[in-house]
């Protein structure tokens, strides 16, 4: 079997959709998993080598019953992209256990059990792992105890990965996408803040989901065949500039 495949996470919308049409583009078929069933199916129809499979990644028996899916319809898996996650800001103070715990469970645990579960798979294939953090993980800023948290910890869960699973040949890297122009950014972030961003962003402007799929599309494939345990921030140099932004302190 030549015809490689992608299991993608988060898949019915932003980044997630945006990296399951540019494998699609490249002639790989794609498991599209998300736990919104409406959104999955409507993003999935009419991609031609797409099928949806709706699963919540915090959900052990769910996990391993996409896995399964996906082998049972592809026969493989090439590549896992771990996107699915919860972004809910706000104060530490504010920040319940249990909102701790949603945010944890999607962003993390979700991480940790697909990539489990897939890795027998993975081993067949000597394929790849991409985890997508934030530039949330690797800066401070605030209204992000939760969020940034999860996300560094997905950072060190990568380097976890490809230490362990190298042996394999299966490599894990990761991405953390700055500020990415996504309808649901575009509805909550005031004038002011888009302004603040551009004006801490050396490029100047918002990323796009395309440019954070290419990456994507890039460490799964055989040009990065030596890449791994490494995170690229694809955030137009905001890492660069310095912690924190004041126009989200309020």
């Amino acid at each position: 079997m030549t015809q490689k495949n992608a299991l993608v996470t988060g898949a019915a919308r932003g980044i997630g959709l945006a990296t399951t049409r540019r494998f699609l583009a490249d002639g790989w078929t794609v498991a599209m998993i998300d736990r919104d069933g409406d959104a999955l199916f409507a993003a999935a129809d009419g991609l031609q080598g797409a099928h949806p499979v709706l699963a919540d990644v915090s959900i052990p028996d769910q996990v391993l019953r996409l896995v399964d899916e996906t082998l049972t319809t592809f026969g493989r898996i090439d590549a896992v992209v771990n996107n699915a996650g919860v972004a809910d800001f706000g104060p530490v103070e504010d920040t319940s256990f249990d909102r701790w715990r949603r945010v944890m469970e999607t962003n993390l645990d979700g991480v940790f059990l697909v990539t489990q579960a897939a890795t027998a798979a993975l081993r067949s294939s000597r394929g790849a792992i991409v985890n997508i953090a934030s530039i949330s993980g690797l800066r401070a800023s605030t209204l992000r105890v939760a969020y940034g948290t999860s996300k560094a910890a997905v950072i060190q869960l990568t380097l976890q990965q490809a230490v362990e699973l190298g042996e394999y040949g299966i490599r894990a890297n990761c991405v953390a996408p700055g500020p990415v122009r996504t309808k649901l950014a575009m509805a909550v972030h005031s004038p002011e803040i888009i302004a603040a961003y551009h004006d801490a962003i050396p490029l100047n402007r918002y990323g796009s989901e395309d440019e954070i799929a290419e990456v994507i599309h890039f460490l799964c494939s055989p040009r990065a065949s030596y890449v791994t345990g490494q995170t690229i921030a694809v955030d137009g140099g905001f890492e660069a500039t310095g912690i924190g932004l004041p126009a989200l302190r309020s």
